[in-house]
Parts: C-alpha cells; structure tokens; sequence
C-alpha cells in the first residue's frame, strides 16, 4: 500500500506533514512521490492564499478522474476555510483538522481502498483544543540536519487581512518540557537548524499564564542546553509578531551562541493608517524600537520581513511610506506579496480598491529598492569568512550550496556531497543581489566519508 502526499503553504503545514507521513507509515503505507502508483493521496492545504487553493482544485479533479480506473482514497487537511471546508466536503473522501490526526487510521479503516470509491465521505472536523494530541505524534523528519519544531497553533491577532485565526483556531502552547525534549533528540541526532514555529511565537505562554513559561524565557531554556551540549547548532523561529517582541527575545538572541543571528520581523506596511486598518496593533515607532534593539544588541543579524502592496486604502502616499521604510530598516530579504482577499477574514468585505496593475507596479518597485540594499549588504561580506551549513546542490552547475547562520544563501566554488548537513567555514569571494559565492576554508568537525 503506498501513499502520496502533497504539502501547500507555509512551514506549520510542512511540520504537520511529518507527523501525518508517521502515522501512515505505521500503518504500513509506503511513500511514493509517483502519484500514480499511490492507494491513498492526501494534501494538506493552505487557504490563507487564493493560489495554493486553486491548486488544490486542479489536483483533486485529476485525482477523482484516477476513480474511475482504480480504487483510491483522497482526505485533505491542514489550513482551511470554512467556505472552502463546504467545497472540499464534496471533493474529497476524508476531511480533518490536524488535531485530529490520531484518529485519522480510523478514518482509513472505515472506507477500505477495496471499496473506497464506492463510499459516501464522511468529513470529521474538529475543534482546536486537541491540538496537544497532534504534538504528542512523533513525526518522521524529511531531514537529517534541519527540523521545524511546532511551540505554538493559532492566532488571537485577527489581523483584518489574515485567516490564520479561522484555519488554525486560537493560540494554543505547547508543553516547554516536550519542546526541550524534541530539541534534545535532535541535537543528539547531529541537527544543525532548527525552527521553533508557531503563528504568532513570541505570544508563546501567554494562554498558560502562570502554568507555563514566556518566550524569552523558553529562548533562555534552549540556550542553556546549547551552552551545555558543546555542540554547533543554530535555532531559529518564526513568525513573530511586533507587538509582542520585547527587548528581553533580543537580549537571550545576543547571549546565546545556538539561537541564531537572524530575526523575521513582519512589517507588512510602512504606513501608520494603513496599519490600523490591518489591525496589527503595533505603530511605525514600536517596529523602530525593535529594530533599534536588534542593530544596538546584535548588530551582525539578519533582518528579515514581510509586506503585503496594494491593500484597501492604501494609496501612492501609504505606498511611499513603505518604500521609506523599507529604505530605512534595509532589510535583508522581505517576501512581498500583493493583497488579495481571503474569505473569512475581514478585509474580504472591503471593496478591494487597488487594481491589479497597480499593485504589481509597486510589487516591483519595491522589489527593485529590496535588492538594492541586499546587493550592498552582500558585497560588504566579500573577503571575510563566515560559518555555513550546506544543504543543498545548484541544480544548473552541480555546485554545493548553504545557507550562513543569518540565512544568506551561498554558492561553493565546486560540488562537495560529502559535506551535506555539515557546518564549515566559507570565505566569500563574490556577491550577487540574493546570494553569495564563496570557498571552502576549514572544517571544525571531522567528515566521515
């Protein structure tokens, strides 16, 4: 019995999908990444953007034409709308949350592939409040040096633009004990990159006032056993929210060498009115002061953003305030994104007023001030000599390929397998917009070939 799966979305959903392939690999299925040969094909959606939804159209219609040739189940999960869900319901075998995962086999057994086709679905969509359940899975990790590890589902923000509180529910923590001990067993398993993720980290603890530790004070737990360990590894986290990003994440960032010099801070506008608007409760002077604190306590980070062009109200005034910001911070990548409505949030009611036209021109406008300050950024790293984790092959000329500790991605002079997951010391020799060349110096830890 084999299975296939495909992933849409952001990291949460990628972690999701580790602990799904467990638990279908302990009931015997076997992963193929040919589709065509799968028993069971599942995805796990993002609605929190028209495109990954209408992908799911395309493939689901493929998959529902393979019925009529040969016995399948099809089930969906991950970040979904309610008016997507009514759609989905008709589309595919088995609907659920996430946190429902655990009875997921249940759901397989009820259908049989024998007789799949020949079955009415029935959809199980269950609240947030079992999403420790999820946590308790042990997931089967696609790596052998990077893993995300989930802290935190859910979002209480309600950003007006955003449907993250609609798919995921409220915040929910999870356990700081399970957290350290899911980083402990990686550390010993040689990770190097780890990514604490979550919605909205930093309100991490918030929910369990009084019963559980804040964020800074976890940042503060996981860098003791870095210190503790002896071992070289880099955490990260994402996504963080301005509003509750206090000096203390920056001070437990610059005393620990394991949490990584690299902060995603979403922006998403420059404009103080278009920022009420979105409902990000944070003002243009609190996002200074935060980075203020991240140039004064670490000033080698990266800094990293998010901004959305051409949303409701946003005219060429509120746009240039963007531009100035983005001038401003200098930012060293910022994912850029033009606004579209997402039914379930509350700008999807809003006349969106901003034209098409107009909001890829500033996309690229702002595209073009970005890699202005990148490709000064970079250049100031040739000739010096910085840690690098490699991960990866460049596709076109077999070069090895890595990512710094501040996630810039570099490009070694020639191919190296031998090196994949190892963190070595690379000297830059030259700078692109978005990326780095550079060549082997010196390695810290014996490679075993």
């Amino acid at each position: 019995m084999k299975y296939h799966l495909v992933t849409l979305g952001c990291q949460m959903n990628i972690s999701d999908s580790e602990r799904v392939r467990a638990v279908l690999e302990r009931m015997g299925y076997v992963h193929t990444e040919n589709e065509g040969e799968a028993n069971l094909l599942g995805m796990l959606a993002c609605s929190v953007r028209q495109k990954p939804i209408d992908k799911v159209y395309n493939k689901i219609a493929q998959w529902n034409r393979w019925k009529d040739q040969r016995n399948l189940i099809t089930f969906i999960s991950g970040c979904i709308l309610p008016a997507d869900k009514e759609k989905f319901l008709k589309l595919f075998d088995i609907i659920f949350q996430m946190s429902e995962l655990s009875q997921f086999p249940d759901m397989i057994r009820s259908y049989g592939v024998t007789n799949a086709a020949s079955l009415q679905p029935k959809p199980v969509m269950p609240q947030n409040e079992h999403i420790v359940d999820l946590w308790q899975i042990k997931p089967k990790y696609q790596s052998t040096y990077e893993a995300f590890v989930p802290i935190q589902n859910g979002c209480d923000k309600f950003c007006t633009f955003c449907a993250v509180p609609y798919t995921r529910g409220r915040e929910v923590s999870r356990p700081s004990g399970d957290i350290l001990a899911e980083i402990r067993h990686l550390v010993n398993q040689g990770y190097k990159s780890i990514t604490l993720l979550g919605q909205n980290v930093n309100s991490y603890g918030l929910d369990k006032e009084g019963e559980e530790i804040t964020f800074s004070e976890l940042l503060r737990v996981i860098g003791e056993y870095g210190k503790s360990s002896g071992e070289e590894f880099w955490v990260y986290f994402t996504s963080p929210h301005p509003q509750d990003m206090g000096r203390e994440v920056i001070e437990m960032i610059a005393e620990y060498d394991c949490l990584a010099k690299q902060i995603h801070l979403p922006m998403q506008s420059g404009d103080e009115k278009v920022l009420i608007k979105m409902n990000r409760r944070h003002s243009m002077d609190k996002y200074r002061k935060i980075v203020s604190d991240i140039r004064e306590l670490i000033p080698q980070a990266t800094l990293f953003t998010d901004v959305i062009v051409g949303f409701t109200g946003e005219g060429d005034t509120e746009f240039q305030n963007t531009v100035k910001a983005m001038n401003e911070f200098r930012f060293n990548m910022a994912y850029i994104a033009m606004y579209s409505p997402r039914p379930g949030a509350a700008s999807y009611r809003w006349q969106d007023e901003v034209s098409q036209e107009v909001k890829k021109e500033r996309y690229h406008q702002l595209s073009e001030v970005m890699k202005i300050h990148t490709r000064d950024y970079n250049r100031q790293m040739i000739g010096k000599t910085f840690r690098v984790l490699i991960n990866g092959t460049d596709r076109k000329t077999g070069f090895s390929t890595g990512l710094t500790e501040g996630k810039l991605s570099v490009r070694l002079d020639h191919a190296m397998p031998e090196l994949m997951g190892k963190i070595v010391d690379v000297k830059i020799t030259s700078a692109a917009d978005f990326s780095l060349s550079g060549e082997l110096m010196s390695l810290k830890e014996k490679i075993v070939f």
